[in-house]
């Protein structure tokens, strides 16, 4: 198969469409023949190398896929041959083929075409396992999302105004998502609500902080961070189980969509990356197989 091989750390032109080995499926998993992939920040710390992925994992970049299952490992009972899914992935989307957990596929939504349903796996997974799971958003309290134009950005607001949520862009929220890091953080802790929820995704501009803690105290705040790519395939498996039941019926009835700022061919990668470091997308930039 082909796939985007990173030749070495740096810019986007070291990713290079390469003729590499098919990828091997263990007995829990799937083998899917990719119809698109989506970008994340995360390949981009991957190509610099800065992010490398966890042991046993895929080499390539490609957190998310949209697919057909070509092949099944002998314990799936869930999966057959055409099923026509996406998943959520360690590495490995942006290549022809792809092995995942299959604890990690979702079925493709209804009414979403194949190739936009690449979007949804990471974002829906992020945001689903951080903002409602974690910090516990409910209806009727308010959210703040940083970076409202990007991927995690376009869902998270699609999301919460589903589940009745007040979304704002300004202060005085139960639940903040950071992806900013640093420069924003004191300016977070000032915009949470008493009883307030910060979660950090990232630190795009900056991981090191200095703070007053009483601030902190006096809203009787959480701070909390996690990844989604490091953690078990156990714990993958639930949240992608807590995707399906809670996030998937909000896609198929159409109430939350594929926001897709531009689509690229697999061997175009590098200009693919060229758009996301520039910022001057909205929503998610995919990559067709």
């Amino acid at each position: 198969m082909k796939a985007i091989v990173i030749t070495e750390p740096g810019g986007p032109e070291v990713l290079q469409l390469q003729e590499v080995e098919d990828p091997q499926i263990k007995d829990d998993e799937v083998l899917i023949k990719v119809e698109a992939t989506a970008l994340n920040h995360a390949d981009i710390y991957q190509r610099q190398g800065s992010y490398l992925p966890p042991k046993g994992a895929s080499p390539y970049p490609g957190l998310e896929c949209s697919g057909t299952i070509i092949s099944v490992g002998k314990n799936v009972s869930r999966w057959k041959v055409g099923d026509e899914v996406c998943a959520l992935l360690s590495g490995g989307g942006y290549a022809e083929k792809v092995a995942a957990p299959a604890g990690q596929v979702i079925l493709a939504p209804a009414g979403v075409a194949l190739k936009d349903a690449a979007a949804f796996p990471e974002v829906a997974c992020t945001v689903w396992s951080t903002v409602f799971m974690t910090s516990r958003l409910s209806a009727g309290e308010t959210f703040l999302v940083h970076g409202g134009s990007s991927g995690i950005g376009t869902f998270a607001i699609q999301i919460a105004k589903y589940y009745g949520v007040k979304v704002f862009v300004t202060a005085g929220v139960d639940v903040i998502l950071d992806s900013i890091g640093a420069s924003y953080f004191k300016r977070n802790i000032d915009s949470l609500n008493l009883d307030g929820r910060l979660f950090l995704l990232g630190f795009m501009e900056g991981s090191v902080v200095e703070v007053d803690l009483k601030s902190l105290f006096a809203k009787r705040g959480t701070v909390q961070a996690a990844g989604l790519r490091s953690r078990s395939p156990e714990n993958k498996a639930v949240i992608v189980s807590n995707v399906e039941k809670n996030v998937w019926p909000a896609i198929t009835a159409g109430n939350v969509r594929p926001v897709i700022d531009k689509y690229f061919p697999l061997s175009e990668a590098a200009e693919a990356h060229r758009l996301m470091e520039s910022s001057k997308h909205i929503g998610k930039i995919v990559l067709l197989a």
